[in-house]
Order: structure tokens, then C-alpha cells, then sequence
């Protein structure tokens, strides 16, 4: 007999069938994974919005809101949208595989289902799902307040710290899946080479476009339109002079000490000496965790 492999995380099954889920609930809970419940797609809504569970398995033919709709209203909402979706169903024809990965699913498994195949599909999924939320935290803990939009507009995901900032400023869940879209796609069909002004929330923002090697999705950091110099924060928060405020402003930039040089028009040498008065009002060793630093400070004012 195989020993099972042990793995954590929250999993959301979401189906109508009571032996279908105590089969499931089972299985899952066997190998170390928390199991939620929902009995409909109405109900997966509410819960993944409450929980924001690691993975969701999806019924797709439920009465009432299908899985089919149900995921697609998941996929909508950028709070929850990085939630992996598997699909479970007993049609088998390619136009309902299709229908799962339309609406937003990202893996699709027949019933009855194997369940040795579906732990291991699981387990693949959750080890994505969590690089890619970790890449996006990381962008919270350096600062960034940062999105994804497709090209017409519709926001694929956004880091926790950019809802919350969108969401002080008045921005309501049909400002976000509507508004939003609307101001962002001539935008971005125009190439987006200059910051979008976006005012019609209680402050301005301003929207910059990175370069992505996706050409259907991009990704765009927001910052509000009024917010201080940053040097001028820098140089009030951590007693810097107006020359050391300017050389941590630009490490926080990523640019070299031979970089900020050329910039500031001063020596390498120069730089060096900076760095060693920042390095010490900081309270850091290096030039990574003063630019951590500084970057933490300034996505909090």
C-alpha cells in the first residue's frame, strides 16, 4: 500500500452531491488539506470571498448558478481571482472542457473521479498558485502597489496593499470590474506610454505601465498622483541630509553606486561615502535591505 504524500492548504469544494463530497472530503482531509464546503455556486462566492481558500474544486452542472458561472464571477473579482479553479464533471464532450478553461478554470477532471490523479494535479497547482501569490506579496513588501489587466481593461489579479489602496480612495467592486476597465483600455490600446491620470476617486492616481512578456496581459503600478516627493519623506523619516535622501532614493530605484554617480553628477566615491552615513541612520548592512527599507516606509505614507 502507498504511503500518502502530506500537503497543506485550504481546499473549497464546491458541489451538490452529498456522496460526492464526503468522498472528496475524505480523500483530502487524508493528505492534510483543510476542506471547506459549499453546496452551490451562490454560496462558493460568499465563502472564497470570507476564506480566500488555496485551490477550489468546482462542480461544473449545479442547479441554479452553474460552476461555469460561478468561476467566472470568481475570475471577476481581483480579490480572489489568483484562486486556481479545477472543474469536475461527469460530460466528458471538448466543448465543456472548453466552457471550464473560457470561464476561467485551470484544470478539468471527469467523474468518477481518480483521486491519486487529482491529488497530484492539486499538488502541482497549489505549488504555482503559491510562487505566483508569494511573487505578489513580495511587490507589497517592497512598496509596489502593482495590478494585471488584460487588454481590454479587466483586472486579472492585484496584490493585497493595491486593493486596500483603491479601495481608501473610494473604489467599490463595480468601480473596480467596470469603471476601471473602461478608463484603462482605449489607454492601454494606445500603448500606454505615458501615465494614465485616473481622478475620479477621492484622490488621483496615476497608472504606469511595466513591460510584460505576455502581450495579452500587462502590469501596471498605481501611486497616488499627489503623494510627496520621495525624497523629501526619506530625508524627514530617517534624518538624512538632502544629498543622502537623493542617493537612497535612487538604490531604492535599483540603480548602481556608478549610476547615481552619473546621476547626481558626483564621484563613486562620493556615492560610497553616502552610503555609509544611509547605512548607519538606517541601521542596515547592505544596499538590499536599505532599499527594503525605504521602500516598506514610503508604501505606507
Amino acid at each position: 500500500m502507498k504511503t500518502k504524500i502530506k500537503f497543506d492548504g485550504v481546499v473549497l469544494i464546491v458541489d451538490d452531491n452529498p456522496e460526492t463530497m464526503n468522498m472528496l472530503n475524505s480523500s483530502l482531509s487524508e493528505v492534510g488539506l483543510t476542506v471547506l464546503v459549499a453546496l452551490s455556486g451562490e454560496q462558493a462566492l460568499t465563502i472564497a470571498k470570507l476564506v480566500k481558500p488555496d485551490i477550489i474544486l468546482m462542480d461544473a452542472m449545479m442547479p441554479g448558478m452553474d460552476g461555469f458561472e460561478a468561476c467566472r464571477r470568481i475570475k471577476a473579482d481581483a480579490v480572489i481571482a489568483h484562486i486556481p479553479v479545477i472543474f469536475m464533471t461527469g460530460l466528458s464532450a471538448s466543448e465543456d472542457m472548453v466552457r471550464g478553461f473560457d470561464a476561467g478554470g485551470i484544470d478539468y477532471v471527469t467523474k468518477p473521479i481518480n483521486m491519486e490523479g487529482l491529488i497530484a494535479r492539486m499538488r502541482a497547482h497549489l505549488t504555482n498558485s503559491r510562487i505566483a501569490t508569494g511573487a505578489r506579496h513580495a511587490l507589497d513588501t517592497l512598496g509596489q502597489h502593482s495590478l494585471s489587466a488584460d487588454l481590454q481593461g479587466n483586472i486579472l489579479w492585484s496584490t493585497p496593499n493595491t486593493h486596500s489602496l483603491m479601495e481608501s480612495l473610494g473604489a467599490s467592486h463595480d468601480w473596480i470590474t467596470t469603471t476601471m476597465p473602461a478608463l484603462l483600455a482605449p489607454w492601454l490600446a494606445h500603448g500606454a506610454q505615458e501615465p494614465l491620470l485616473v481622478d475620479d476617486l477621492s484622490e488621483p492616481l496615476l497608472v504606469t505601465a511595466l513591460e510584460s512578456k505576455d502581450k495579452n496581459e500587462k502590469l501596471l503600478l498605481i501611486e497616488p498622483a499627489n503623494k510627496p516627493e520621495e525624497e523629501d519623506l526619506l530625508k524627514e523619516k530617517f534624518q538624512l541630509t538632502t544629498r543622502e535622501a537623493e542617493v537612497l532614493t535612487w538604490i531604492a530605484k535599483g540603480k548602481t553606486n556608478h549610476e547615481i554617480a552619473l546621476i547626481l553628477d558626483f564621484s563613486p566615491r562620493t556615492a560610497n561615502k553616502h552610503l555609509e552615513q544611509i547605512f548607519r541612520k538606517l541601521n542596515v548592512e547592505n544596499r538590499t535591505t536599505a532599499a527594503a527599507v525605504s521602500l516598506r516606509y514610503l508604501s505606507q505614507v
